[in-house]
């Protein structure tokens, strides 16, 4: 049994930060797995826009590259996103994510659906106002 809840989100203004937090329970993060962000916007598909292989290895969607970044911390369990330079476009329902270790520890390239992934937070909304 794998949990991951998530804290973090809010709204903010345009240009502004956030910092999104997955706490996985179960000590999932000590593993050498995939894991990621996922954002679903109104009415369109959940995609990953940020990916981090068990080797340290982060890629982005073309969208957030420069702006985003992905880490962890093993010693807390915890997955991070940090945001910078937010954009109303960023606006969504963000879900963080980790892929079973039975497929390796190394992530598909973003955007990915989320059929490549085997377990979820809760999601948070993160509203970017112009």
């Amino acid at each position: 049994q794998v949990e991951l809840v998530q804290s973090g989100g809010g709204s903010v203004q345009a240009g502004g930060s956030l910092r999104l937090s997955c706490d996985v329970k179960y000590a999932f993060g000590y593993k050498r797995v995939c894991m990621g962000w996922f954002r679903q916007a109104p009415g369109r598909e959940r995609e990953s826009v940020a990916a981090l292989s068990g080797d340290g290895t982060s890629r982005y969607v073309d969208s957030v590259k420069g702006r985003f970044a992905i880490s962890k911390d093993n010693a807390k369990n915890t997955l991070y996103l940090q945001m910078s330079s937010l954009k109303p476009e960023d606006t969504g329902i963000y879900y963080c994510a980790a892929r079973s270790p039975l497929y390796g520890a190394t992530c598909p390239p973003p955007p990915s659906p989320q059929s490549e992934y085997n377990f979820w937070g809760q999601g948070t909304q993160v509203t970017v106002s112009s």
